[in-house]
């Protein structure tokens, strides 16, 4: 097959910096001309079906998203990645689903009735700890944001004891208009619920209470609560310490509870709390609860393929990620109950698979790594799991990039690459948008703290420099209002909701045009004379320099 020449040849004759690359060589620019809208929907049409129940990992669904993902590496001739010679990086999971009509919560006042409230749309609650039953009768403190930073002088759990209480945090991080502090306007990890439940955990606290607000955690109550209605896990050989109860209440609950107490209105705690000078206080209430969950040991599969790259010596691979599971389905519920994920996350497995179909025609100098990993929608698990396994040592992957929830909105002119910024690799970036005709935006809500909700973080934190490729807000006739609106209302109707399904309406050319995006940034990374690093300084700086040492 013509196409199929090496790219060695290219790549040292090129004898280009990281930054001179002006252009794709020939073979390259034809595999990426040949990328294809039409296939990336009939990829997202099956995958959005109601045959694969919502894909929820460890289920048939899930089982047969992961199947078909590999079925297609196997057709394009990909080298298998996963265990004993297969695609499948089978990972041990533990899968927790509260019984609603047998778990109880309230809030117990010094004095007072204590006040009942209800799973859904007062709270939801797991138990991160495996344990059928668990029964908690513990005091509540409320810390703050509960979080400790000492680069920003921040310590929520200074002067106080949670060992053994149940800690009540604020979603987000304490407000700022400083980049060098807490990010500024952009939201750090601290502020991630993931990091609030690890750190009660550290700190000794049995359970652990985010109160909810729409502005600070940046979408409604309504995610929280479908979200976590359902089955929600965790890993198997997790190591890290873990509460006994983790849970969202809802703001209202938290203006019951704060006002039991004797303190103010909850924005007004909120307010309080952000400042220097807050002291976290022991509430004159506890929290009574008794969890009873259904404990289901089961495995999910990351799905990779590995493209071999012809250099003999220490490899400079890319990594193309995205995931496949989304949130299943409502067991005997009426009417369409099944969570389709066609946009979360079905577009970015039809990039991902494209990217594979035309990669395979190629012989690249470098490996090229094809990921869809599970249980995202969980807390980035199974791109966690890849991340402390990968089918290469990470020192050797130059760069990963990650596709999630990209609109079938039509043709893109603006591109968010959150997080590249922090990387050697963004000059090389701002280039090849300029010639993609793509302005590169800022992201439209940094509050909302994307760059730590998606599965590039999880390689981000085993030093792979990592983000994800996504749309702005401006298309081809239209203006940047229509765009924002269009992504409004998916924000407010469709994420994580069952409406989000595939219609015949979608536009894909926004996904082959990142793609095509995609797979040039690529190459480039493959090319270059040195791997990508991330800027000094940055937080994902030592762990980096630590894999290239290995």
């Amino acid at each position: 097959m013509k196409l199929r020449m090496s790219l060695a040849a290219l790549v040292s004759l090129a004898g280009c910096s990281l930054l001179a690359l002006a252009q794709a060589p020939p073979a390259v620019k034809a595999a990426e001309a040949s990328i294809d809208a039409e296939k990336i929907r009939a990829h997202v049409k099956f995958l959005a079906d109601d045959l694969l129940e919502g894909r929820a990992p460890g289920l048939r669904g899930g089982d047969l998203a992961s199947k078909y993902i590999a079925t297609q590496f196997a057709l394009y001739g990909l080298k298998p990645g996963g265990d004993d010679g297969t695609y499948m990086q089978q990972v041990n999971f533990f899968g927790m689903t509260v019984k609603r009509d047998t778990s109880t919560m309230s809030i117990v006042p010094k004095n007072g009735a204590p006040i009942a409230i209800k799973f859904g749309p007062d709270y939801v609650i797991n138990n991160p700890r495996h344990e059928a039953v668990a029964d908690i009768d513990a005091p509540i403190v409320f810390v703050g944001y509960g979080i400790t930073a000492p680069e920003f002088g921040w310590d929520d759990y200074a002067g106080i004891d949670v060992k053994g209480k149940v800690v009540l945090i604020i979603v987000g991080d304490p407000p700022s208009d400083d980049p060098k502090f807490f990010g500024g306007k952009a939201l750090t990890y601290y502020g991630r619920w993931t990091y609030k439940y690890e750190q009660a955990a550290r700190k000794g606290a049995i359970g652990a209470l985010i109160i909810h607000r729409t502005d600070l955690a940046s979408y409604g109550w309504g995610v929280v609560e479908h979200s976590g209605s359902g089955e929600k896990t965790f890993l198997a050989e997790d190591a890290k310490p873990a509460v006994e109860a983790a849970a969202w209440i809802h703001h209202d609950v938290a203006d019951k509870l704060f006002a039991a107490s004797g303190l103010g209105a909850t924005d007004a705690e909120v307010d309080a709390a952000g400042k220097k000078g807050f002291k976290s206080v022991e509430l004159s209430v506890r929290l009574k609860a008794h969890i009873d969950s259904v404990v289901r040991p089961y495995e999910s599969p990351n799905v990779v393929g590995i493209l071999p790259g012809e250099s003999k010596g220490k490899d400079q691979a890319v990594m193309y990620s995205a995931h496949y599971d989304h949130l299943g389905f409502v067991p005997g519920m009426a009417g369409d109950n099944i969570y389709n994920g066609a946009a979360d996350n079905a577009t970015g497995c039809g990039i991902l698979i494209e990217l594979a179909r035309v990669w395979s025609a190629l012989k690249p100098p470098h490996s090229v790594i094809f990921a869809a990993v599970t249980a995202e929608e969980q807390g980035l698990l199974g791109s966690e799991y890849l991340g402390q396994h990968p089918p290469i040592p990470s020192g050797q992957i130059a760069l990963d990039l990650n596709y999630d929830d990209v609109e079938p909105f039509g043709d893109p002119l603006e591109t968010s690459v959150t997080g590249a910024e922090r990387t050697n690799f963004y000059p090389t970036l701002e280039a090849t948008a300029k010639r993609f005709h793509l302005a590169i935006v800022a992201d439209a809500h940094p509050e909302a703290g994307h760059y730590y909700r998606s599965d590039h973080f999880s390689m981000a934190r085993v030093g792979v420099p990592s983000f994800s490729v996504g749309e702005g807000t401006l298309f081809v006739g239209h203006d940047a209002a229509w765009g924002l609106a269009k992504e409004d209302d998916y924000t407010a109707h469709r994420y994580h909701n069952f409406s989000d399904n595939y219609t015949p309406d979608m536009d894909f050319t926004s996904n082959a045009k990142l793609a095509k995006f995609g797979m040039e940034l690529g190459w480039e990374a493959l090319s270059a004379p040195k791997t990508v690093e991330w800027k000094s300084g940055d937080e994902f700086e030592k762990a980096r320099l630590a894999s290239l040492a290995r």
